[in-house]
């Protein structure tokens, strides 16, 4: 399976140690199988923390969703697990890691998603109401890597500026 890393600089070796903690899934190695969502996320690095945008691709080695790693994959569409799964993993309060997944697959979080969660903590919706009110928005898909073990069955094949 292919996938995409959009950022600012191109990486030779993945350092799970450089990613952000409060993330959707945690910290991690994060891509996506969707292109164009990859470009906009590499332009928009490049815009924030300066850099060029870079554009990665990766092959996901096939057996890595047969092979004795631990993976959670969500549905694509929003559901209330994943609404708090992401809302877990964000919380700062959290000072350890919420999951011991090799491998997590679902939405990727985005504006709506973060003012459906504001609604959830300000008591406006329960979560099975702000996951039903995401459920007809197309959230692209999201694939995290967050162990050593995963990033083994994880090979770059090019990088080009976009």
């Amino acid at each position: 399976m292919i996938l995409y890393h959009g950022t600012n600089q191109d990486i030779e070796n993945i350092d799970l140690t450089k990613g952000l903690k409060y993330k959707d899934f945690g910290m991690g190695f994060y891509l996506t199988s969707d292109r164009t969502t990859a470009v906009r996320m590499a332009q928009k690095k490049a815009r924030v923390f300066g850099g060029t945008a870079v554009l990665i691709t990766y092959e996901m080695e096939d057996q890595a969703l047969q092979s004795d790693l631990k993976i959670k994959v969500f549905p694509e569409k929003a559901c209330v697990e994943w609404l708090l799964f992401v809302d877990a993993n964000r919380d700062r309060k959290n000072k350890c890691p919420i999951h011991d997944y090799d491998i997590v697959i679902g939405p990727i979080d985005n504006d709506g998603v973060v003012l459906q969660l504001t609604n959830y903590h300000e008591g406006i919706y329960t979560p099975e109401q702000a996951a039903k009110l995401l459920q007809d928005k197309y959230l692209d898909q999201q694939y995290y890597f967050g162990t050593e073990a995963a990033l083994r069955f994880l090979h770059k094949k090019s990088a080009e500026i976009v």
